[in-house]
C-alpha cells in the first residue's frame, strides 16, 4: 500500500504526538528502522528491517544474548546425539501466546511444516536445509510433511533430526525461518494472522500498531518468561529510507537510535557526537547482480568480466563512503567461520587498472559493443544515498568501456521484488549472515528449485547456475570434517567467481548511531541488537 506524502506527514504527526502522550507513563525506544516492513509474517520476511520487528515480538527454540550469540529461548536445554544428527529441545514451562494459548511442541512442528509447504514460498526456507528432508518438500518431491525431521514427543519436547551433523545448526535456529507461528490462530485465519487486530506473539514485546508507511508500534509482552528484565517499555519501529532526514531527526532527538546513516557525516558525527556513530565490520557483503538468464545481455560471462574487473573497489569505501570498507573480491566475508584460512582473491585483481580496462575493452569488443554501438544497461538501487552514491561511481568507472548506465530507483520493497522477479538487469543487493559459516553467502549462487514447471531461484536473484558449484554444495552438505568442508566450499566459491556469477563489492561495517541514554548497545558482528537487552535513561 502506497501512501502520498501529505499522509504520511499526517501519520508521523500523530506518532509524534502519541510519542509525547505516552512518554510520561512509560520508557519508550524511538528507532530508526529503514525500509516499510512487507510482512510480519516470519515465514514472508525477508529483511533486516523486517527481522527488528519480528525478532522483538516471536522468540524461536533459541534467541540471542545482547552480542547477538545462540542462547536458550523458548527451549531452556537440548540434548545433542554422538553423531550430531538428532536434537532434543525441552520447551520451558508455562511459554505461552500473547492470547494465552500455550506454547507447545506442535506449534514448532506446525511452523517448520509450513515454512518448507511450496505453498508458503518462504524465500529464506533453505536457510533450514539441513533439516531432514526438508529441501525434498520444498522442492515439492517430497509431498506427506509428516515425513519432515521435525516431530513433537509430547507438548513439551521437540525432536529435530538432521540430514548429517550441521556445525552451525544451532545458529541457525536464532533465525526467524525457524521461529513458531500460532497454529490455532494459522489454521483459522491463513495469512491474515499477521493484521494487527489479529497479530500474537510469545516474545518480549507484542504489535500493538502498524502504519504501513510510517511505523510499526510494539509494547512489553506481561507474559513473556523473562518479563521482569525487560525495561523497556514500547517500541517505535520508524519507517524513513532517507538517512540525511534519519539524522536530522536524531539530531533533534525525536530517534533514539539510526540503524544507518549517511557515510559522508561520519566525520561529522565523530567530531560533534563522539561515541555515538558505531562503525563495526560486521559479516556481510554488498554487491551487485547480473540478470543471467537466458537471453538477458548479461549471459554473457565477458560482459560480466568486463563490468566486475573495472570496479575500482578500493576507492568505495575511504573515497566514496568514508567509512573505511574494506575492498571484497570473493564471496564469502573474512572471519566467517568453518573456513579456510586465506580469503578467495582473483590473478585478475593484482593486475595494473589500466591493463584491465584495456582487456575489459578486448571483451567488449568480443561480445559486439564498442564506441558505434555502446551497450545500455539500467542499474537498479533501493532509494538511499548511499546506495545512490556507489552507483553513480560506479556508473563512470563503465563509462571508458562503453557502457551507458540508466540509474533507477525504488524504495526497498519494490526494489527486491524486481530482483525476485527477474524484472532488472543489473541491480544492488547485500547479504548479512543469518549464521556464522560460508554456506550461508553459497546457497545464494545454487540453481533455483523446479516448482510446478516453474524455477524458484529465491535469493539468488542473477540466475546464476552451475552444476560443478551445485555438486559441491551438495557434497558439502554431508562432509563431516570440517576441514574437507571448508575446502569443498572454496572450491565453489572459486568457481562462481571465476564465472563472475555476482560482482562482490565490499564487506560491510554496520553503521548505527546510538544515543547516550541507551545502555545495553553490544557491537556484534550480526548487526543484531534485540530490545529486550536495552534500557534507556532520561
Amino acid at each position: 500500500m502506497k501512501f502520498t506524502t501529505a499522509f504520511k506527514a499526517i501519520a508521523t504527526a500523530g506518532a509524534m504526538a502519541l510519542m509525547m502522550s505516552t512518554a510520561a507513563s512509560a520508557v519508550t525506544l524511538q528507532m530508526h528502522n529503514g525500509g516499510d516492513p512487507g510482512t510480519l509474517d516470519p515465514h514472508k520476511a525477508s529483511g533486516d528491517w523486517e527481522n527488528r520487528v519480528i525478532g522483538d515480538y516471536i522468540e524461536g527454540l533459541l534467541t540471542e544474548n545482547a552480542k547477538a550469540e545462540a542462547i536458550p529461548g523458548q527451549a531452556e536445554s537440548w540434548d545433542i546425539s554422538e553423531d550430531g544428527t538428532v536434537y532434543t529441545f525441552h520447551l520451558r514451562d508455562g511459554i505461552q501466546w500473547s492470547d494465552g494459548t500455550p506454547v507447545t511442541a506442535g506449534d514448532f512442528v506446525f511452523a517448520f511444516q509450513r515454512l518448507f509447504n511450496p505453498a508458503t514460498a518462504a524465500d529464506y526456507a533453505y536457510l533450514q536445509f539441513p533439516i531432514k528432508n526438508s529441501e525434498k518438500i520444498n522442492s515439492g518431491e517430497i509431498t506427506d510433511l509428516n515425513e519432515l525431521g521435525v516431530k513433537a514427543i509430547d507438548d513439551k519436547t521437540v525432536e529435530i533430526t538432521l540430514e548429517a551433523s550441521t556445525p552451525f545448526f544451532l545458529d541457525a535456529l536464532t533465525h526467524y525461518t525457524a521461529y513458531p507461528v500460532p497454529k490455532h490462530l494459522v489454521e483459522k485465519l491463513g495469512d491474515n494472522w499477521t493484521k494487527v487486530e489479529n497479530i500474537v506473539g510469545n516474545g518480549p514485546y507484542l504489535i500493538k500498531e502498524w502504519l504501513p508507511g510510517s511505523y510499526v508500534r510494539s509494547e512489553k509482552n506481561p507474559g513473556y518468561y523473562d518479563a521482569a528484565n525487560v525495561q523497556i517499555d514500547e517500541v517505535f519501529y520508524h519507517v524513513l529510507e532517507d538517512q540525511a532526514a534519519a539524522l536530522n531527526r536524531y539530531r533533534a532527538g525525536e530517534f533514539d537510535i539510526l540503524t544507518d546513516f549517511p557515510a559522508d557525516q561520519y566525520q561529522w558525527l565523530q567530531d560533534n557526537m563522539p561515541g555515538q556513530a558505531h562503525v563495526v565490520p560486521f559479516l556481510g557483503v554488498y554487491y551487485y547482480v547480473m540478470n543471467q538468464e537466458e537471453g538477458q545481455v548479461l549471459s554473457d560471462a565477458r560482459i560480466r568480466e568486463a563490468l566486475s574487473t573495472t570496479v575500482v573497489r578500493e576507492v568505495i569505501g575511504p573515497d566514496i563512503l568514508g567509512t573505511g570498507e574494506l575492498p571484497a573480491y570473493g564471496w564469502v566475508p573474512p572471519g566467517t567461520n568453518n573456513y579456510v584460512e586465506n580469503a578467495y582473491q582473483p590473478e585478475w585483481a593484482s593486475v595494473p587498472y589500466e591493463d584491465r580496462v584495456a582487456h575489459a575493452k578486448e571483451l567488449m569488443t568480443e561480445a559486439g559493443y564498442g564506441p558505434d554501438k555502446p551497450l545500455t544497461l539500467q542499474l537498479r538501487y533501493n532509494t538511499n544515498d548511499n546506495h545512490q552514491r556507489i552507483a553513480v561511481a560506479i556508473a563512470a568507472m563503465w563509462e571508458p568501456l562503453g557502457v551507458k548506465v540508466e540509474l533507477f530507483n525504488a524504495e526497498t520493497a519494490v526494489h527486491y521484488d524486481a530482483l525476485r522477479a527477474g524484472d532488472f538487469q543489473v541491480g544492488r543487493a547485500g547479504w548479512l549472515l543469518d549464521y556464522n559459516d560460508p554456506s550461508n553467502t553459497l546457497d545464494l549462487l545454487k540453481t533455483g528449485i523446479s516448482q510446478d514447471g516453474t524455477m524458484n531461484w529465491g535469493n539468488n536473484y542473477g540466475r546464476y547456475s552451475n552444476a560443478e558449484y551445485d555438486k559441491l554444495m551438495v557434497q558439502a552438505s554431508t562432509e563431516l570434517d570440517l576441514k574437507a568442508r571448508g575446502e569443498l566450499l572454496a572450491q565453489a566459491e572459486k568457481i562462481a567467481m571465476d564465472e563472475f556469477a555476482a560482482i562482490p563489492i565490499y564487506w560491510y561495517v554496520s553503521k548505527d548511531v546510538v544515543s547516550p541514554k541507551i545502555s545495553g548497545f553490544e557491537e556484534n558482528a550480526k548487526n543484531i541488537f534485540r530490545t529486550r537487552w536495552l534500557s534507556k535513561s532520561e
